[in-house]
């Protein structure tokens, strides 16, 4: 199994999931986050006071596929997600070894 973290636009958040739909990929937590990777650093002005922004708001998008329908989920992200600008976002793949549920407690090794 893997885990895909996504971090992108929050512009793109719709047309993200209406792709992953289309590959019936349904299951995912989305996470409202701010990050600051490429993108410029651009100031501005509030009641007279000058004020810089560090930090861009963007979406985390946490999915766990198998192996195999893995790469297509990405592919996807990276087609539904991409402008070409600074500031498109990541794609983070790491392995899962284990799932534990909460409502029956059940331990599935992944492995």
């Amino acid at each position: 199994m893997k885990k895909i973290e996504a971090i992108f636009r929050p512009e793109k958040l719709r047309e993200v999931i209406e792709e992953l739909k289309e590959i019936n990929v349904t299951s995912f937590t989305v996470t409202q986050v701010q990050g600051r990777g490429h993108e410029k650093i651009s100031t501005g002005v509030y009641r007279g006071r000058s004020f810089t922004i560090n930090l861009h708001p963007k979406v985390k998008m946490e999915i766990i596929l198998s192996d195999f329908k893995a790469e297509k989920a990405i592919q996807t992200i990276i087609k539904a997600a991409h402008t070409g600008e600074a500031g498109d976002g990541k794609i983070f793949v790491s392995s899962i070894l284990e799932m534990h549920s909460i409502r029956t407690g059940e331990i599935q090794d992944l492995d």
